[in-house]
């Protein structure tokens, strides 16, 4: 569960810096709204380092912890992202593996981007799961090529 952040204009850091740097005493964080662009999160270095050095340390408890029960992960992960309840047993497995495996690489480069990633990806996979009509579809052969794709923009 993640802790709401107070939330402010990206204009009020430009405007007003020291009142908005100030909320810090009281807030784990504040977040910087644009309109033109993702927001931004304002923390204090030390805040930003605790938080880092705690996800690491998860990470590589939570890999220990597997290495020596491997069913532990599998087993505790419908309590705490309850769609995961949709995955068929083989794929609950491979999904349990392969977020011990990346949560474990990911801290060691100070990074969770491909953990947030693979559990988005596996939450669709949920999803197609939950909903016996898109499954059908989506798992139906395909008798048809649709041709070549376009190259996306920009690249």
């Amino acid at each position: 569960m993640s802790i709401p952040l107070e939330s402010v204009p990206f204009s009020d850091l430009l405007r007003q810096p020291a009142e908005t740097t100030e909320r810090l005493a009281h807030t784990r964080a504040v977040r910087l709204r644009r309109r033109d662009a993702a927001d931004l999160v304002l923390m204090s270095a030390d805040r930003a380092t605790a938080e880092g050095e705690m996800v690491d340390l998860t990470a590589r408890l939570l890999a220990a912890a597997v290495r020596r029960d491997p069913d532990l992960v599998r087993d505790l992960l419908p309590a705490v992202l309850p769609w995961a309840r949709f995955l068929p047993p083989a794929d609950a497995k491979q999904m349990a593996d392969e977020f011990v495996s990346i949560a474990e690489a990911a801290a060691s480069i100070g990074n969770t981007a491909a953990v947030s990633q693979l559990v988005t990806e596996w939450r669709h996979t949920a999803e197609i799961h939950a909903d016996p009509d898109l499954h059908r579809v989506l798992s139906a052969p395909s008798a048809d090529d649709f041709g070549p794709v376009a190259r996306p923009a920009g690249e």
